[in-house]
């Protein structure tokens, strides 16, 4: 008879012990919580409509925040952009992201410069031959000027062809040839590191330097970060680029970010959403946070544990409960993080019947069993995994929200 051997272990994998780096007073790397960063879709010469965008992110939770930088009026409208946000009480790091000319609008617009808490490059489209590596260089130096940190983001729509080139004909001329897949992956770890390294040689040390490599394919994302994570120490940002829009975006990024999360790779994560016509852009930030909050790696709101329903639970009371408790806690968390620490780690559980409602609501440190089709119309509450009462009557979900919010007085204790 075979018997499977136990699981060694139940959590993810210890976390790669990168250089830890400063971005505008929130570490990344070096075994920080992993952040969350977003980016705005606004121009950001306009300048209103980018800051409310920014603090809108803020406020959802984005711990840095990039824009776009591509021109003469955006670089000038950068420090005005950090001055407005702070004026608003938002200091979230602005991060400004560069292609082709950053060394130009870097060096013609100082107070720019000055106003990001940090550069992203991409070297594959910084120049060509000579031109490639004198900008690259220019831009390290005002990255040393201003001490500021510069992310290497390599992505395989703007790869070094030069580079890129180089590898196919030596992979063709070898006599054990490999994929052109796996060339292409060796050509976006190369190129990221070997950047990073030329930045430390013209004096930007490693402790200012971040790599992603971004792909839209769920397996070579995988792939690559897996490579770049054995082969350097560089804090690296984790992102699915192209992810696509709605349920699509959500599960492959989430399919790619959580496996490299679950093996202990990547440092700050971006979830890639392509908005709705007129959709929520924060919906990235919400995606991003959950995925981490799931993961077990940090929390940001409790968590409201519902069961999917059935033909046991033909009343959608349970489902407007479960919907009423998940948007009262939102309302509540800008206080309640405030003055509750800890809360954010809380476990509500809202259940449709008796067949794993107890249970489910003695494992959440708050629970709820409603009464399903032909049981007796009463709710027991479960609180630390001891039954505490039973709700009856036409206002349990007034009456549950109550005892959420004694709960949270009496377990998170005021500031």
């Amino acid at each position: 008879m075979n018997i499977v051997s136990p699981i060694a272990r139940s959590g993810p994998a210890e976390r790669r012990r990168s250089i830890p780096v400063d971005v505008g007073g929130v570490t990344v790397g070096g075994g920080a919580p992993i952040a969350v960063q977003s980016m705005t879709n606004t121009d950001t010469a306009d300048i209103d409509a980018t800051v409310n965008q920014v603090a809108e992110l803020a406020a959802a939770g984005s711990e840095l925040v990039r824009i776009t930088v591509d021109r003469d009026e955006s670089a000038a409208a950068v420090p005005h952009i950090r001055d407005r946000l702070a004026a608003r009480g938002v200091t979230v790091p602005l991060v400004g992201d560069f292609h082709y000319i950053g060394h130009q609008l870097l060096a013609d617009h100082p107070a720019c410069a000055e106003a990001l808490a940090k550069y992203r490059i991409n070297p594959g489209n910084v120049g060509f031959k000579a031109k490639r590596d004198m900008r690259f260089s220019q831009i390290i130096e005002m990255a040393c000027r201003y001490d500021k940190p510069v992310r290497i983001g390599v992505n395989w729509g703007s790869l070094d062809q030069d580079l890129l080139t180089t590898l196919m004909d030596e992979n063709k001329a070898s006599a054990t040839p490999i994929s052109a897949a796996a060339v292409l992956r060796e050509s976006m770890v190369r190129s990221g590191i070997s950047s990073a390294d030329r930045a430390v040689e013209l004096g930007l040390g490693a402790d200012k330097i971040l790599i992603s490599a971004k792909v839209s394919d769920v397996q070579e994302l995988i792939a690559v970060y897996r490579d770049l994570a054995a082969r350097c120490d560089y804090a690296l940002h984790l992102g699915l680029t192209e992810a696509g829009m709605g349920s699509k975006g959500i599960v492959a990024s989430s399919a790619a970010l959580g496996i490299l999360l679950q093996e202990g790779i990547g440092d700050t994560i971006r979830i890639s959403l392509t908005p709705e016509p007129g959709g929520d852009r924060t919906l990235e930030v919400k995606v991003a946070q959950e995925l981490l909050q799931t993961m077990g790696f940090r929390a940001f709101l409790p968590v409201v544990s519902a069961c999917p329903g059935c033909g046991r639970t033909t009343s959608t009371v349970f489902q407007e409960l479960a919907q009423d408790i998940q948007s009262y806690i939102g309302s509540q968390m800008p206080v309640w993080k405030e003055s509750h620490p800890g809360v954010e780690a809380m476990k509500v559980a809202v259940m449709g019947c008796i067949v794993n409602g107890p249970g489910e609501s003695k494992h959440a440190d708050i629970g709820i069993s409603l009464p399903g089709t032909g049981e007796l119309p009463a709710a027991p509450v479960y609180i630390d995994g001891e039954k505490a009462m039973t709700l009856r009557g036409a206002d349990i979900a007034g009456e549950f929200k109550k005892v959420v919010e004694d709960y949270v007085a009496r377990r998170y204790a005021p500031r």
